[in-house]
Formats: structure tokens, C-alpha cells, sequence
């Protein structure tokens, strides 16, 4: 966990979050799916203008009425007081009513139209003799309001098949102009300025594009009855706007590691300019290399404060302004310079970086293995242990103050591929062992998939032993939760082998041009000479284990 007095900014209790329920009222067209949505008053508090999906917060009364209504017997009680809250609110707010008569059959528009929907809802019903229907209600979704908003809801999502024989009509105070519409045509008028949505309403929608029935979206909500995805979005600035972000998108991570409290403070913005600061004793500057290989650029990251002095980890290519501006970061008091391994984007810069500086820092890491290509050359003035700790000490305005770096061992993109943990604050610096956006070459002779694996088991462990929960990669954001990272990497590399496994099966004759075209043909063609380096790995690996011969 990181040291609050590391953090950038002061740190402030979100506000409160609501318990909410929204409905996403379905129906099939010929041209696929089209949800039902409405738009916001102008006035309204929150998303005033929106085009929303009907819904409303939670009250007694929708727990109260469970006895009213049907329910599955996987249905759990919070889930059927969900579903209780977003049937009111879609009869409340557009006269949509999910309820059936004692003969089964849904209620009627003309039947509705002599409803009063500012009456209690559940007496009403009970009065009438409906029984809702909230086991025809799923769990989409679940949202939770970005940190930084001052008005926070905790929102289920719902789905739920629209009533037939029944036509929406607004109640003109809350909500407006009910529209069915496709979503992705929905997105393109947003995308126009026409049809203003919220980010959780385009990710819902985005995500809603993948089904082409009712039945499958119900389907799959059934399945487990589970949200198929949770998040409480984080938001940053990207080109001096507003930009939010999902758990499983890239600068997630990183918006955590700088704003806990989801403050909208930290630029993501891509530059190699100027360092940015991710915590007050961690910088990052990016090498001015991008690349299909190295992404945005290389990271070189600098530990450390001005009291302490600095790390330099993973200097980057021979380029003298990168050099010259980490140098300047570091007001050129750098004590060590570490190379994560030597491939031509990382270790080049070491030697000059260490001759701008008057104290000579060491240069440490691990020298490349003979196996190494001859572009990859690498020679330390001293070689790190497994588990060495590299100690940065001084006394700053805050008192005595200690950065702390372990060395483990992490062979498999590389033979001298090592990774380092800032031990006091659980931040992990992967080098190219883990990557954000993409999944490192394991390049054999060098790279070994074996080895690689092995020492993601090896990071997974020190992930518990030293409470770390980001990792700093060579390029790419930061990433959050790192225990989780790992074990999706790990999985995603055996789901890899798997495939290239039946791959190989199936064309016990072929080429390895021919297997790389058929196990990774999910990746752009353009990247399969890179990719066929590490399906020659997994190969090397499936020999091994004896489970083929060539």
C-alpha cells in the first residue's frame, strides 16, 4: 500500500452513495436490438438533458412489496428489491408496467392510462389485483458513481423484455421524448452532438452492441445472475478534457496509483517532454522511441526525492535529450542507475546517463546471457542478487525518509531480466516482464516461456509477501490491482498454448508461418512475425512436456 504522505494531492471523503435502480426495457426489431430511453429534464440535479434509461432511487416501499411480486429462486432479496424500484420507476416516469393480471396477461397502455402514477405504487397494484413481474427483471449491470462527482448513486443496471400491447408515454416532469433506438445508432447521434448520453449509458450501450436478441441478453443475465460487469469509473484529463475510464481499461490503474480518492488532477496525456510525477518520491519520463514494439515510449522511472537522492530504473536508449532531461529531474543526483535487462530500448542509456553525472553512479542489473542477441549486450559494473535491497536514506522536511528497492529475479522475456518492488509502497516495476496494452515477446534462445511463467508465480508471491498493488511497467500506464494482472496474464498465456496446441493437432505438417497465421488469428497480421517468436517459445515449452513431437 502506498505511504499516504507519498501522495500527490490531499485525499478527501467521496461523497455518499445512493442506492438507485435503472431498467434497460428491451425489444427485438429487424435490424436487432432497440432499447427504450428517454431524456432528462433540463432542470433535473444530475445529467440534466441526458437521454437515459428510466429509473430512480430505492425506497422501503420497493422492499416491502416483495409478497406482490414473482420472483426466481436464484433471485436474491436485494436483487428482487431492485427489480421492485425499477418497474415502479418505469411506470412512474413513462407508464411502462411490468405487472400481469390474474389471468397472466400483461396490462394494457389503455389500462395503464387510468392508473395514477403518483399514487402509491404498490398499493395500487395490490388494489387492482397485479402481481409484478420482477422475475422477468435481470441484473445487467452494476454501477457506482466516479468518486469525484458530488452526487454518487450505487445502480444496478437491469434489463427487462417490454411489455407487449404497451406504448411508453413520458411523464413530462422528469422525462421526455421516449425513443427506441438501436445502440449503435444511439452511439453515432452522440457521436453527432444529437443525442447527448453519460458515460455509464455508452459503455452499457457499447457493451449492449454484442447481442442480437432479447433473449440472448436475458440469457446471459440468467446465466449467473451476477452483474456481467461492475465499475465505479475513475476520470483523468486527456488533452486538457474530461476523460473516464473503467476498471479494464488502460489508464485506470494509473489514475489510482495518483488520485485514491478519484480527484480529477492527473494528465494522461502521452509526451516525452517533460517527467511526470506519479507519486511525490516516483517520476516517469518516456523515452521519445514509440513504436508497434515500444508503445508509447520507453519508461525510465526515477525513486526517490530530492533529501534521499535517486534510483534511475531502466534508462532507456542512447538519446541525449531523454538522458539530459532525466538527469535534470533528478537535479542530478542520481546514486544508482538500474537496467531492468539489456534489450536495446532499455540499457543503452546507462553508460551516458552515468557520465553526466559527477558522482558516477553504479550501473546495476544482470549481464546478457550468451544467448542474448548481439543488439542486446549488456554489462553491469556490478550484478545484482535475487532479493538484494537497494537503499535510498535522508532526512527531508517530513523527517527521516527511506525508498527501498528488492531485486527479484524474473527470467523468460530475457535471461537477465530482473523486476524491482519499491517495498514501502507495493509498487512493482516490471520492466517488459508485464506490459499495459500488450503482452511481452518471449524470444528464445533468450526468452524462455517456462521461465517466463515461472517467474509471474514468482511476482504473483512477492505481490502477498510485500502488499503490492500497482505495477509500474517499461511501457504502458501503471496498472492496478497487480495480483490480478498477473494470474489474467498467466491465464491468457496458457489459453495461448492451448490453442497453439490444437493448432498443431490439427496441422501436424504445417509450417510454423502456418501455425502463427491459425493460433494467433486474432491478432492484427501485421504482428505475427513478432508473434511467431513467442509461438516458437510455447512450442519449445509443449516439446517439453512431452504433449508434441515434431
Amino acid at each position: 500500500m502506498v505511504r499516504p504522505s507519498q501522495l500527490l494531492y490531499p485525499q478527501r471523503q467521496p461523497a455518499p452513495t445512493r442506492p438507485a435502480a435503472t431498467v434497460l426495457l428491451l425489444r427485438d426489431s429487424a435490424q436487432g436490438i432497440e432499447v427504450l430511453m428517454t431524456r432528462r429534464s433540463m432542470t433535473a440535479s444530475f445529467a440534466p438533458g441526458a437521454y437515459v434509461f428510466p429509473g430512480g432511487g430505492i425506497d422501503a416501499a420497493d422492499a416491502a412489496a416483495h409478497g406482490q411480486s414473482t420472483r426466481r429462486a436464484t433471485q436474491t432479496d436485494l436483487h428482487l428489491t431492485q427489480a421492485i424500484a425499477a418497474i415502479r420507476e418505469s411506470f412512474e416516469e413513462l407508464g411502462v408496467l411490468l405487472a400481469r393480471h390474474a389471468d397472466g396477461s400483461h396490462a394494457s397502455s389503455d389500462y395503464i392510462a387510468a392508473l395514477d402514477r403518483k399514487a402509491p405504487f404498490a398499493a395500487q397494484c395490490r388494489e387492482r389485483g397485479l402481481t409484478l413481474a420482477g422475475d422477468q427483471v435481470f441484473v445487467l449491470a452494476h454501477w457506482v458513481t466516479d468518486r469525484d462527482l458530488p452526487r454518487r448513486f450505487d445502480v444496478p443496471f437491469l434489463v427487462a423484455r417490454m411489455p407487449g400491447g404497451q406504448e411508453p408515454v413520458a411523464d413530462e416532469a422528469e422525462q421526455f421524448e421516449p425513443v427506441w433506438v438501436r445502440p449503435a445508432d444511439a452511439l453515432a447521434r452522440h457521436e453527432a452532438g444529437d443525442f447527448f448520453i453519460i458515460f455509464p449509458t455508452i459503455r452499457t450501450l457499447q457493451r449492449l452492441q454484442q447481442f442480437h436478441t432479447v433473449d440472448a441478453v436475458l440469457q446471459a443475465c440468467a446465466a449467473s445472475e451476477q452483474p456481467l460487469w461492475t465499475s465505479c469509473p475513475r476520470a483523468g484529463l486527456l488533452a486538457g478534457a474530461e476523460a473516464r475510464y473503467m476498471e479494464h481499461e488502460a489508464p485506470y490503474g494509473e489514475l489510482a496509483l495518483t488520485s485514491p480518492d478519484g480527484q480529477m488532477v492527473h494528465a494522461l496525456d502521452w509526451q516525452s517532454a517533460q517527467p511526470v510525477a506519479l507519486l511525490k518520491n516516483l517520476m516517469r519520463l518516456t523515452a521519445p522511441n514509440p513504436g508497434v514494439m515500444t508503445g508509447p515510449g520507453t519508461n525510465s522511472y526515477l525513486v526517490g526525492d530530492p533529501a534521499t537522492g535517486y534510483i534511475a530504473i531502466d534508462p532507456g536508449p542512447a538519446d541525449t535529450d531523454h538522458l539530459q532531461r532525466l538527469w535534470r529531474a533528478a537535479g542530478g543526483n542520481i546514486r544508482m542507475i538500474v537496467c531492468t535487462h539489456s534489450h536495446a530500448d532499455h540499457s543503452p542509456g546507462a553508460k551516458p546517463l552515468q557520465a553526466m553525472c559527477s558522482n558516477s553512479p553504479p550501473i546495476l542489473g544482470l549481464s546478457s546471457a550468451p544467448t542474448a542477441r548481439a543488439a542486446s549486450t549488456f554489462i553491469p559494473d556490478r550484478s545484482l542478487q535475487n532479493q538484494e535491497l537497494l537503499t535510498l536514506t535522508g532526512k527531508g522536511p517530513e523527517g527521516e525518509m527511506t525508498h527501498t528497492l528488492k531485486v527479484i529475479h524474473t527470467p523468460g522475456h530475457a535471461a537477465n531480466h530482473l523486476c524491482l518492488v519499491l517495498v514501502e509502497d507495493g509498487i512493482l516495476f516490471s520492466g517488459d516482464h508485464i506490459l499495459n496494452g500488450s503482452t511481452a515477446v518471449v524470444d528464445p534462445p533468450d526468452g524462455n516461456m517456462n521461465a517466463y511463467l515461472d517467474s509471474l508465480d514468482r511476482l504473483s508471491a512477492a505481490c502477498d509477501e510485500h502488499g503490492i498493488d500497482f505495477i509500474a511497467p517499461a511501457h504502458g500506464y501503471v496498472l492496478g490491482e497487480a495480483k490480478t494482472v498477473i494470474a489474467q496474464l498467466k491465464a491468457h498465456r496458457l489459453k495461448r498454448e492451448a490453442k497453439i496446441i490444437g493448432v498443431m493437432q490439427a496441422q501436424p505438417q504445417g509450417s510454423i508461418d502456418e501455425w502463427v497465421a491459425s493460433a494467433y488469428d486474432d491478432v492484427d497480421p501485421r504482428i505475427w512475425p513478432v508473434a511467431k517468436r513467442s509461438l516458437l517459445a510455447h512450442v519449445e515449452r509443449i516439446q517439453a512436456q512431452g504433449l508434441f513431437n515434431l
